[in-house]
Order: structure tokens, then sequence, then C-alpha cells
């Protein structure tokens, strides 16, 4: 949806692949847009301290166990055709989590943080670096497994609305980051080939993804996790943004 027509760690915590900062490989045309995943602007992290306030002394393994459940129930009812939004598979790899825990989470402790995980904060870098691409005539989109809704708010609290072109998110095609239906979107909202169009991600499965489908791809490693041994890698991989602009504002 463009965004003058409408008008928040999980990924962080399963983000994967180690690259240091800085590496990079030229890409093979002009990059003309650039299309971010959620975690790649927004900083998820913060539910760490919810977390903490409903587990006590347990929320790292409870956040762990949380979000690599989360996007197994994505991807496996994508796979399966039982396709399920964020907050519908955010809810129920909580509940099976807690469980395999051995955590008691009442219904109203596990609805706080669902809905602590979709009050969404920029990264420390993220405005300065959309400023940057913006001026050097970039266009840009989120494309993302969150909701519409998540996007678009978080993108109104951190006062970025005006500076994102498009925001997409796979309830649009009912199918999740890393199926190719989900990174066509952005395609297919840009009107470039592929190759004009670069992909941001934040997890190491979702540079393989976004690769396979054919974009010049940068990994926002901020987690400093090992690589995936899917065979592809990004252009350019880094722990915070300053890089991947320098690759991107260069002339990709």
């Amino acid at each position: 949806m463009r965004r003058r027509e409408f008008v928040g760690a999980a990924g962080g915590f399963v983000a994967s692949g180690f690259v240091g900062r800085g590496v990079a490989r030229p890409a093979p045309a002009r990059i003309r847009a650039v299309a971010f995943d959620g975690f790649a602007i927004f900083d998820a992290t913060a539910i760490v301290a919810v977390a903490e306030a409903v587990a006590p002394g347990r929320r790292r393994e409870l956040v762990t166990a949380w979000r690599s459940r989360h996007f197994e129930y994505q991807w496996l009812r994508t796979l399966g055709g039982q396709y399920a939004g964020f907050q519908r598979t955010a809810d129920d790899a909580l509940s099976y989590a807690a469980k395999g825990l051995g955590l008691e989470l009442p219904g109203a402790d596990r609805e706080r943080l669902v809905q602590a995980q979709a009050d969404l904060r920029p990264w420390s870098d993220t405005s300065r670096a959309v400023r940057e691409l913006r001026a050097a005539g970039l266009r840009l989109a989120l494309l993302s497994n969150m909701t519409e809704h998540m996007l678009v708010e978080s993108l109104r609290r951190a006062g970025l609305a005006d500076s994102f072109e498009f925001v997409l998110s796979t309830d649009r095609v009912r199918a999740t980051e890393p199926a190719r239906e989900a990174y066509a979107m952005g395609q297919s909202a840009f009107e470039l080939s592929r190759n004009e169009i670069a992909f941001v991600a934040f997890a190491g499965w979702d540079v393989a993804g976004a690769t396979w489908f054919g974009y010049p791809t940068a990994w926002l490693n901020r987690t400093n996790a090992a690589a995936e041994q899917l065979g592809a890698e990004p252009r350019v991989a880094a722990r915070e943004l300053s890089p991947i602009v320098h690759w991107l504002t260069s002339g990709g």
C-alpha cells in the first residue's frame, strides 16, 4: 500500500549468520529501491523486559523458545495452506513455549506479551539511515511477516510514515517469508526488476529466501550470529546500518 493512501527480538533471537562489518561485494545492477524486513527497522528486544515481569528469571529462555516456535508456526502454516497472521501465530507459539518450559502463563500475561511485541520502536540508527537513503533518491518499502497495522503504527510513532512508499505485509498473499510469494510483493509494488531492488534482512534465513528469489541482499546481523548454510550469501553484511547505507548509496 502506498504510504500516502493510508495516510512495533525476534527475529533478533533467531537471526543467524556471521559476516564482519562492511564485508561487501558489488551488486549486478544499480539499486533503485530498498525493501526492509520489519525487524531490520524496528527493535523487538524490548519484549525481554515484559517477559521478565511475567516470568522472573526466565525471560531469555522464554523469549528464545517463543520466537523460534513463532517463526516455525508461520512457516508450517504457509506450507500447509493454513495461513494465520503474525499475532495469532505469536499467541499460539507463546502458549506452546510456556508449556514446554513448565511455565504457568495466565491468559492476561500471554496477551500482555503478544501486545507488547506490537509496540515497536526503531533501532537507534534507523532514522538517520532512512534519511540518507531517501536523500540519495532510493525508494523504500517495508516487506514483513508482521501485520500491516503493526508496521503502519510503528512507522507513525517513529516519525517515518512519509519515508516509506509501500508497507507490504505477508497477510496480503497469505504466505510468510521465505515463500516466493512474499518477496514478490516488492517487485510488484515497485514495478522494477529484481536486481534493482535490494532486500535488507535481519535473519540469516531471510537473507537466503530473498537471495533465492533474486534480490541483491544485505544482512543487518545485529546479533553477530553464525551464518546459515543454505548456499546463499548477502552482498553486504554488517552489525549496523551505516555500511549497508554506504553500499546502497554508492550505486549498489
